[in-house]
């Protein structure tokens, strides 16, 4: 029975890993260190299909090192018990290397264990994880651990791979395999950076390819046809979801309309209609806020209309939600302004009120002055009157500085103009 095809063509050698050129070339630090085969303790960090588990199984080959291989997901303390019982065997004579993937399922309990076998060397651990591992790997295992992040192959590299697994289907099926370098580069790009997928879609696309006259054709509709949806990996709970809303916002906060659009596509095809629903009312609100107060209402029409008709229609009205927030004017003031405040009520300041706020009209008899004296704006001039608002002990403060675009401005003349005729200083109460 033929294993796997990408598992079979699994690289031997570091020369066959398909890309990471910043990490595998010659000079590089990681090429550096697995040549010296002095190898400490890691973490490698990145997509899945990028090559990890490939590096981790070079790297006990050429340090001749025994190698188990255990995946976060379903390992148990006993499991790593065991393990750790085989350095005082024969099995670990030349030393342990244990390689945990998905190292962030593990709880704090089953990560601790491995403390004192790391210290003293009698285990080299390479752990492999699709999370920033600074947010999900305990703080006693990382600072025992360099960290080498894998980064998504370019549709270039990939095709590489999928020529290869091309050519060891042809042998495998004994016959030729015609595709064009458009169907290769279609499958590198449909599977989105993950080698080992885009080798079981050569395998797949092979296999289902009609055959006539011993040759097998791969036309571009069936690559397409088996490689749909691949590219585009999307965990909800992971990294790629969260980057996906930052790369979101960020565009529309740097007014770029097409890089919105993409990453709002990316995140619709995905089938996640809620997050950026509510990703774009916080930006209309954060990004744009009064350079645009419109904005706001709009934004929310266009999520009620999302969420009513649902997908795939649901694209339409966030697009042009989308587009609306990165062309219009942008303006963070009021997001400052509450920032600030929100200092000061953390920090315990303004705790009191102005006497002419409270709701109170009975004065104790150890009140020094008698009286709310509250002055009603309506009473005066412009429907404004100069008094005391905030706490005494940050009553000169100032949260909010007016936008330099025209809304704010005009909101700032509106003040100016309303303060030229002051009133009277005593008031009604």
């Amino acid at each position: 029975m033929n294993s796997p095809l990408a598992d079979a063509l699994r690289p031997q050698i570091l020369e066959e890993v398909v890309g990471q050129p910043h990490l595998l070339t010659p000079g590089k630090a990681l090429y550096n260190i697995i040549q010296s085969e002095q190898i400490p303790n890691m973490i490698f960090y990145g997509p899945s299909g990028v090559g990890k588990t490939t590096v981790a199984r070079i790297i006990a080959a050429q340090t001749h090192k025994k190698l188990y291989q255990k995946n976060g997901t379903s390992c148990s303390t006993a499991d790593l018990k065991e393990i750790m019982d085989q350095t005082k065997t024969l099995a670990g004579m030349n030393g342990i290397l244990l390689y945990l993937d998905e190292i962030q399922y593990l709880n704090k309990k089953q990560q601790q264990s491995l403390l004192e076998y790391l210290e003293n060397g009698s285990i080299t651990l390479i752990a492999s994880t699709t999370e920033n591992p600074y947010f999900y790997v305990y703080g006693a295992i990382l600072s025992r651990c360099t960290v080498f992040e894998f980064k998504q192959v370019t549709p270039q590299e990939t095709v590489k791979a999928v020529r290869r697994g091309f050519d060891a289907m042809e042998q495998r099926l004994g016959c030729s395999i015609r595709r064009t370098p458009e169907v290769e580069l279609a499958i590198a790009q449909g599977c989105g950076g993950d080698v080992r997928k885009s080798i079981n879609t050569v395998e797949l696309c092979a296999l289902a390819a009609p055959e006539e006259e011993g040759v097998r054709t791969v036309s571009p509709e069936l690559a397409g046809q088996l490689a749909q949806k691949s590219a585009n990996s999307y965990d909800r709970e992971g990294d790629q979801h969260y980057d996906l809303l930052s790369a979101l916002q960020k565009s529309i906060r740097g007014s770029d309309e097409n890089a919105a659009v993409f990453y709002l596509a990316r995140i619709l095809e995905a089938g996640d209609l809620l997050s950026p629903c509510r990703r774009l009312l916080v930006i209309a609100a954060e990004d744009i806020g009064l350079a645009y107060p419109q904005a706001i209402p709009i934004v929310k029409a266009c999520v009620d209309s999302a969420l009513q008709l649902g997908l795939p229609e649901a694209r339409i009205p966030l697009a042009d939600a989308a587009v609306l927030l990165a062309t219009a004017p942008k303006s963070n003031s009021a997001y400052l302004a509450m920032a600030e405040a929100s200092r000061d009520v953390q920090r315990g300041l303004g705790r009191g009120f102005p006497r002419q706020l409270q709701n109170v009209h009975y004065d104790g008899e150890d009140q020094a002055v008698k009286g709310q004296h509250y002055l009603y704006p309506h009473d005066y001039p412009h429907h404004w009157v100069k008094q005391q608002y905030l706490p005494d002990d940050i009553k000169d403060r100032v949260y909010y500085h007016f936008g330099e675009n025209k809304t704010e401005q005009a909101a700032l003349r509106y003040r100016i103009w309303q303060q030229q005729i002051q009133p009277e200083p005593e008031g009604k109460e």
